[in-house]
């Protein structure tokens, strides 16, 4: 037996959608156990790995365009949150 742990979300209809897709080497029946995060659980700051990739495919399309900003500008709004 084999285990992968994935984040999903549960629609009105009682559907799972996967955050990610499964990475198996062949089509196969799986066992879910389904673990409901209380509020206090949930992290605000955890973006869907589908809305990171987007960012960073738009940060790289901005470097090679030249739209970057100085590296001193960074680490003022950093210190600034």
């Amino acid at each position: 037996m084999k285990a992968i742990k994935v984040m999903a979300t549960v629609d009105q209809q009682g559907q799972l959608a996967l955050d990610t897709p499964l990475v198996i080497s062949q089509n196969s029946r799986v066992e879910v156990i389904v673990v409901i995060l209380e509020a206090a659980e949930r992290d605000e700051d955890d973006e869907p790995q589908e809305k990171i990739l987007e960012s960073l495919r738009q940060s790289l399309q901005d470097a090679k365009v030249g739209k970057t900003r100085p590296v001193s500008e960074l680490w003022n709004s950093l210190d600034a949150e």
